[in-house]
C-alpha cells in the first residue's frame, strides 16, 4: 500500500444534521493466513458446525478448507468442480457457497456456479465421510437460469435467519439493461430470490414459500422473487443480530449503491441508477420504488462490493457498522444506519488488490478477499490514527448536486462534495432571499456529504439552497410541490 498521503480526517464522511459525534476511524488492514494464497478468491464462509474451519471459494471452481489459524501453512481441497464450471467470462465461474443451517447433522451445502452456455446453476452437494472433503458426485441441481450475456450474473447465495435460501441474480448482462429484465418480474433475472431447499413443489427441485410477495399472483410474476429491480446484486448479507438484508448493487455508468432489501421491494433499475433517473434521464416516475441507503459516484469507485454488518470482537470500533468496498479502487467504507437514516459513512482502508468479496468466520470476524490472491482482516483494537491512501482517492472538486427528488413533498436529499476540510454552511432560502433554515454550520471533512431536508412546515413554491465552503459558494433551486 503506497503512503502517498496520510488522511487523519475520514474521507467521504456522510454527515446529517443534528447527529451525535460518530466513532468510525480509519483502520489498518493486515494479511490473514499469510502462508496461503488463492487464485481469484471470490468468497469466504464457515459451516456453523463448531469446527471453526474456513472455506474459501475460487472462481475457477475449487473450494478450499483449513483451520482458522493465522499460522496455517496448507489448505485442503473441499470440493473441485472446475471441470463443470464455465469461468470464461470475467464475471462467471463458481461464485459463492452456503452451508445448510443443519449442516452439522445433514452435511448439505449449496453452490452458485455457471456451466454450459452460461447457465447459472444453484446446486446442492453433500459432505463425504471425510469431514474435510465433499462428495462431488452428490450434486443435485435445484435451479438453472439462462444468462443472455456473460456479465451481471449476480452470484450470491445465503441462508436467511428464517432458514430459507436467498439467491442474487443480475439483469442478464450487456449494458443499459439491454434485455429489459430490470422491471420485468416475470423473469428471475434482476432479482433476489427466496426458496425452500427442504421441500419440493410440483415440477420443481425446491419449494415456493407461501409468504413470498408474489405467491399466488395471476400476472405471471415469478413466485420465487423476494425483491426485484436490481442491476447486479453481486454480494448481499444478513446482519446476524437484526436479520436485516443488505446488498451492494453494481451500477451502470454513474452510480454505485447500497440497498436495504425489503420483502417485495422494487429497487428501481433501469428506471433509476442510485438516486438518479436513468431511463428517462430526467423526470422518471419514482413512486413505488425503493431508494438506496447510500450511493457514490464513479470518481470514488466503479464497482461496489457489498459486505457485512460487523458483529465480531477484534475491532470494537466497527461494531454495528455496515462494511462495504469497491472492486476497482480497493477502498473500504463503513456506515452507521439508525432510525431509517445514515448517520455516518466513513472511508476505513484501502486494500492491496481489487476487492472481490467480503466474508465472515464463525465468530463474526470480517475478511476481505482481494484479487492479489490474499485475504485480509482489520487490525485488532486499532488506534484511531491515519490510514494510508492513494492521492487519487481525494475528492476531485467542490460540487453541489441537484436535490433528489425534485420536485419534492415534503422531504428531499441534498448532496455535495468537498475537496478538502473546510468551514461549511448549507442554508435554505425563499424566493425573496430570506434565509429560512441552516442545515450545516461547522467544520467538515473532505468527501461526499448528504443532508435530508424536511419542508413539512413550508408552503408550495420555489426555494434555493446555498453551499458555502471556505471561499467557494454555489446555489441551486428546488421546487416544493405538496
Amino acid at each position: 500500500m503506497k503512503r502517498a498521503l496520510l488522511i487523519h480526517l475520514a474521507f467521504c464522511s456522510l454527515t446529517l444534521a443534528n447527529t451525535d459525534a460518530q466513532n468510525l476511524q480509519p483502520v489498518a488492514l493486515q494479511r490473514a493466513f499469510p502462508n496461503l494464497s488463492f487464485n481469484r478468491p471470490v468468497f469466504l464462509d464457515h459451516a456453523s458446525d463448531g469446527s471453526d474451519c474456513v472455506f474459501v471459494t475460487e472462481q475457477r471452481g475449487v473450494i478450499s478448507v483449513f483451520p482458522n489459524r493465522n499460522d496455517i501453512a496448507t489448505a485442503d481441497i473441499f470440493l473441485d468442480i472446475s471441470q463443470r464450471v464455465n469461468n470464461g467470462p470475467n464475471e462467471a465461474g463458481l461464485l459463492s457457497t452456503a452451508f445448510h443451517p443443519q449442516y452439522e447433522s445433514n452435511g448439505l451445502f449449496y453452490v452458485y456456479y455457471n456451466h454450459g452456455n452460461l447457465l447459472s446453476r444453484i446446486a446442492e452437494f453433500r459432505v463425504s465421510s471425510n469431514p474435510e472433503r465433499a462428495d462431488p458426485d452428490s450434486e443435485r441441481a435445484l435451479l438453472d437460469i439462462e444468462q443472455p450475456a456473460g456479465n451481471h450474473n449476480g452470484g450470491q447465495i445465503a441462508f436467511g435467519p428464517d432458514g430459507m435460501l436467498y439467491i442474487g441474480l443480475g439483469d442478464g448482462g450487456a449494458a443499459n439493461d439491454l434485455f429489459q429484465n430490470g422491471q420485468d418480474p416475470t423473469t428471475l433475472l434482476g432479482t433476489i430470490l427466496r426458496i425452500d431447499v427442504n421441500t419440493q413443489n410440483d415440477g420443481l427441485a425446491y419449494g415456493i414459500l407461501a409468504d413470498n410477495p408474489f405467491t399466488g399472483n395471476t400476472d405471471g410474476w415469478r413466485e420465487e422473487i423476494w425483491a426485484w429491480g436490481l442491476r447486479n446484486p453481486w454480494r448481499f448479507s444478513f446482519d446476524r443480530l437484526t436479520g436485516d438484508l443488505w446488498t451492494g448493487d453494481v451500477g451502470q455508468g454513474n452510480r454505485e449503491e447500497i440497498d436495504l432489501i425489503e420483502k417485495g421491494g422494487n429497487y428501481g433499475w433501469n428506471t433509476m441508477e442510485g438516486f438518479q433517473c436513468f431511463r428517462p434521464a430526467t423526470g422518471c416516475e419514482t413512486e413505488g420504488l425503493a431508494l438506496p441507503v447510500v450511493e457514490y459516484a464513479h470518481d470514488e469507485g466503479r464497482s461496489v462490493t457489498g459486505g457485512y454488518v460487523y458483529r465480531g470482537h477484534r475491532t470494537a470500533q466497527l461494531t454495528g457498522a455496515y462494511i462495504y468496498g469497491d472492486f476497482e479502487t480497493s477502498l473500504v467504507w463503513g456506515l452507521h444506519y439508525q432510525n431509517g437514516e445514515v448517520t455516518e459513512n466513513t472511508l476505513l482502508a484501502k486494500a492491496p488488490g481489487g476487492i472481490a468479496s467480503f466474508g465472515e468466520d464463525q465468530a463474526g470476524e470480517l475478511y476481505i478477499l482481494a484479487f492479489d490472491g490474499g485475504i485480509y482482516t482489520f487490525e485488532a483494537d486499532p488506534e484511531p490514527t491515519a490510514v494510508a491512501l492513494e492521492e487519487t482517492s481525494q475528492p476531485a472538486a467542490f460540487a453541489l448536486q441537484q436535490n433528489y427528488p425534485n420536485p419534492f413533498n415534503p422531504q428531499t436529499t441534498i448532496r455535495y462534495t468537498l475537496p478538502a476540510t473546510a468551514q461549511t454552511e448549507l442554508s435554505i432560502y425563499d424566493i425573496t432571499g430570506q434565509r429560512l433554515s441552516t442545515l450545516v454550520d461547522g467544520l467538515q471533512a473532505a468527501g461526499t456529504h448528504q443532508i435530508r431536508f424536511d419542508a413539512v412546515d413550508l408552503a408550495n413554491g420555489l426555494y434555493f439552497y446555498r453551499l458555502r465552503a471556505g471561499d467557494r459558494i454555489e446555489t441551486r433551486k428546488m421546487l416544493l410541490a405538496k
